[in-house]
C-alpha cells in the first residue's frame, strides 16, 4: 500500500528540513587498505583476497600509505583540520557480508574534521556545507540476493556473498546537520553530491564511477517546525547511488515525513533503502546510535602519525579544484553560466578541454561533444567518456573541416565511421571517399545541370532575388552526393547569373 505523501510545497511551508550526508568514497589504490590483495571492479567473485581480507585468524593488517596520502588529499580540499595524531577502531557489528564481524573505521580520532565545502547551485549562489569528518575505513563485501524482485532480499530464497570488495579503501565524509535548506534541499544535496564526484575525480584518488559502487551516500532527512527547535528524528536512506536518487529521496523523505507529522504521528529512527523502480523509500531496520557499534581502539593497529612537514608536501601536489578551473575555462572559452551548466550537466568538461588542448576550438569541441556525440551516447545507453571516439578524432574532425576538406554533412558521416571503429577520421575519410569536391569542372557542369533543371528559379537569381539560391545549391548537392563546397558553388553560380 502506496505511503500517503504531503504536497513538496506544502511540506516545506511547515516544516524546517535537515540534511545530513554520509559519502562512501571508494579510493583507486592498486591494493586494499590492510593488505596486499588488489583492488580491480568486475573481477571473478571471490578471487581478491587474502587471509587479511577475509579475517582468518592470526592475520594482521597493515596499513596502505597511499590510502592515507589520498585521505590527506581530501581533507585538504576540504578546508579540513588534519590530525597530527588519528586512530584505527573496530566497529562491531554482524553481517554476512563483514567477514570479521566488524569494521576497521575511525572514530573519535579521525585523520580529518570539521571542514566546509562551498556548493555552487543551479542559479550561481553558493551554499556552506559543514564537514563533520572524512574518516578512513575499509569496505565490506558485497550480498547478491537470489529468487527476489530485482535482487532485493525480499522474498529470496538464497543469498550470495563476494569478498572482492571487503577491505577496499574507502573515506567516509560525514557532514554536520546542513541547516537553512528549506525548498532547496534536493537540489543542495545533489550539488553537493556533485561537487565531491568532481573534487575526487580532480585529485585522482577515486573513479567515482556511481554505478560501479565507487561513490554512493547514505541520506539523513529530519523536519521541524521552526529553525529554532530542537533536530527532529531522522531516518537514513542508505547506499543511494544515483545523483537523481539523492534529490529524490530527500523530496521523498521530506513528504513523507511531513504527512506523518501533520497527523500527529512520530518519525521512527530507522534505515530506509531507495527504490529506483517505484521512486519510493522503503524502511529497513531500526537505526543504531554510535554506541551500539561498542568502537574501541583496533590493538592491530598503532596510531597514525601526519607531520606538519608531510602535510605540506602533499599541499604541493594539489591540482587545480573544480570551482577554479570551472571559472578559469568559462572565461577561457566565453561561456555563459548557462552553456557552462549544460556541459557540467553532461559530463563533458575533461572532454571538451581535452579536445581543445588537441587543436580544436572551444566552440568547435562543445559543438560535437554535446551535440552529434551526446546523442549517440544517449541512445546507447553509454558515457560520453564510453564512446569509441577520443578527444584527438574530434580535433581531427574539426581540422579537416577548417582546412576546406570536409562540410558539416561529410563531418558527421566521418563521426560515424569513427563510432563504427572504421579507423582515424582521416581514415574514414580515406575508405568512405568523403573529400569535398572542389574541382571547378565538376562544381561548374553540376551548376549547368542545376540552372537546366530549374529555368524560373535561373530567372529570379538573375533579376536579384537571391532568394531560390538554395534550391541550386540543394541540387549541386544532390548532384555530387553532398560533397561539393557551398561556397565555391555559391562563387559559380554569382558568376554565371552575372
Amino acid at each position: 500500500m502506496a505511503e500517503k505523501l504531503m504536497k513538496y510545497s506544502e511540506a516545506v511551508k511547515q516544516f524546517d528540513p535537515v540534511l545530513g550526508l554520509e559519502t562512501h568514497v571508494e579510493l583507486s589504490t592498486k591494493t586494499k587498505l590492510f593488505c596486499p590483495a588488489e583492488v580491480s571492479f568486475g573481477g571473478e567473485p571471490n578471487s581478491q583476497l587474502t587471509p587479511v581480507s577475509l579475517g582468518l585468524p592470526g592475520s594482521l593488517p597493515v596499513v596502505n600509505k597511499t590510502a592515507v596520502d589520498y585521505a590527506i588529499k581530501l581533507g585538504l580540499a576540504l578546508h579540513c583540520e588534519i590530525a597530527e595524531w588519528s586512530q584505527f577502531a573496530r566497529k562491531n557489528y554482524f553481517y554476512p557480508d563483514m567477514p570479521r564481524d566488524y569494521q576497521i573505521s575511525q572514530y573519535d580520532k579521525p585523520t580529518n574534521g570539521n571542514g566546509y565545502l562551498d556548493v555552487e547551485l543551479d542559479d550561481g549562489s553558493i551554499f556552506r556545507v559543514p564537514i563533520e569528518r572524512a574518516h578512513i575505513e575499509d569496505d565490506a563485501g558485497k550480498n547478491t540476493h537470489v529468487g527476489g524482485a530485482d535482487g532485493r532480499i525480499e522474498g529470496a530464497d538464497h543469498s550470495l556473498v563476494d569478498y572482492n570488495r571487503a577491505g577496499v579503501p574507502l573515506i567516509e565524509i560525514v557532514t554536520k546537520p546542513i541547516e537553512g535548506v528549506g525548498e532547496r534541499a534536493p537540489e543542495i544535496a545533489g550539488a553537493y553530491m556533485r561537487a565531491i564526484r568532481d573534487i575526487v575525480r580532480a585529485l585522482n584518488i577515486s573513479h567515482a564511477r556511481m554505478e560501479q559502487g565507487n561513490m554512493r551516500a547514505d541520506v539523513n532527512v529530519s523536519l521541524r517546525r521552526n529553525p529554532s527547535d530542537p533536530f527532529g528524528t531522522r531516518s537514513e536512506t542508505k547506499n543511494v547511488n544515483t545523483f537523481r536518487g539523492i534529490e529524490k529521496t530527500v523530496q521523498y523523505e521530506i513528504r513523507r515525513q511531513a504527512q506523518i507529522l501533520s497527523e500527529g504521528g512520530e518519525i521512527l529512527q530507522e534505515t530506509r533503502h531507495w527504490d529506483e523502480a517505484s521512486q519510493t523509500t522503503a524502511g529497513g531496520r531500526v537505526k543504531s546510535d554510535a554506541d551500539d557499534y561498542r568502537y574501541f581502539p583496533d590493538p592491530d593497529l598503532v596510531m597514525l602519525h601526519i607531520t606538519k612537514e608531510h602535510i605540506e608536501e602533499i599541499k604541493a601536489q594539489m591540482p587545480e579544484m573544480p570551482r577554479e578551473r570551472r571559472n578559469r575555462l568559462k572565461a577561457e572559452w566565453g561561456l555563459t553560466d548557462l552553456q557552462m551548466r549544460d556541459i557540467l550537466n553532461a559530463d563533458a568538461l575533461d572532454l571538451i578541454e581535452a579536445t581543445v588542448a588537441e587543436g580544436a576550438s572551444a566552440a568547435g569541441a562543445r559543438k560535437w561533444w554535446l551535440g552529434e556525440l551526446s546523442r549517440e551516447a544517449n541512445a546507447k545507453g553509454m558515457t560520453l567518456e564510453e564512446l569509441p571516439i577520443t578527444p584527438a578524432d574530434v580535433a581531427e574532425v574539426e581540422k579537416l573541416i577548417a582546412d576546406g576538406k570536409l562540410n558539416d554533412k561529410l563531418a558527421k558521416q566521418t563521426v560515424a565511421g569513427v563510432l563504427a571503429g572504421e579507423g582515424t577520421p582521416s581514415e574514414v575519410v580515406e575508405k568512405r571517399g568523403l573529400k569535398i569536391v572542389s574541382d571547378d569542372g565538376l562544381i561548374d557542369k553540376a551548376v549547368d545541370e542545376a540552372f537546366a533543371a530549374n529555368p524560373d528559379v535561373v530567372e529570379k537569381l538573375k533579376s536579384g532575388n537571391m532568394k531560390p539560391m538554395g534550391v541550386i545549391i540543394g541540387a549541386v548537392m544532390r548532384a555530387t552526393r553532398g560533397q561539393a563546397d557551398a561556397k565555391a558553388v555559391t562563387k559559380v553560380v554569382m558568376s554565371k547569373i552575372k
